[in-house]
């Protein structure tokens, strides 16, 4: 990942799949969205983001993206997992599904998921979808986020 300064707005985007995550990376930053750090896969993300929440004096992203897709509970088990680690519980984490079912998204919120957004095939839908994590990114902004 990345280093930020202090106050430095950024994503985490959690990702085991490189052409998934570029083309994400591309669709939110044309939305509005900070900088975005790609972590691929769950053994680097759990490394890294363990070291960001060891350290007090780093700045957390501001909102956690998970998209794994290598089994079917990979994304709902990091969740867990991340929740589980110090600081975990204060970070924004929106997972991305397959479909929005009632079953698929309850899955992912009981997990610790404070959004989910679904993924999406089509280029039309997916730039919706993008734009879609970025309105929810900034209006969960903390105020004292914004400095002088």
């Amino acid at each position: 990942m990345n280093s930020h300064g202090m106050g430095q707005s950024f994503m985490a985007l959690v990702d085991d799949d490189s052409h998934s995550a570029r083309l994400m990376i591309r669709m939110l930053l044309a939305h509005g969205a900070p900088s975005v750090s790609w972590l691929n896969g769950e053994a680097l993300a759990s490394e890294e983001l363990g070291k960001v929440l060891a350290d007090s004096h780093a700045a957390l992203p501001g909102l956690v993206i998970v998209d794994l897709k290598s089994s079917s509970t990979a994304t709902a088990d990091f969740i867990r997992k991340l929740r589980a680690m110090r600081d975990g519980p204060a970070l924004l984490i929106a997972a991305m599904a397959p479909s929005l079912e009632r079953e698929v998204r309850d899955v992912l919120l009981q997990a610790g998921a404070d959004a989910v957004f679904e993924r999406q095939a089509d280029i039309e839908f997916y730039r919706r979808e993008a734009a879609a994590i970025v309105s929810f990114w900034v209006r969960n902004q903390r105020l004292e986020a914004v400095g002088t």
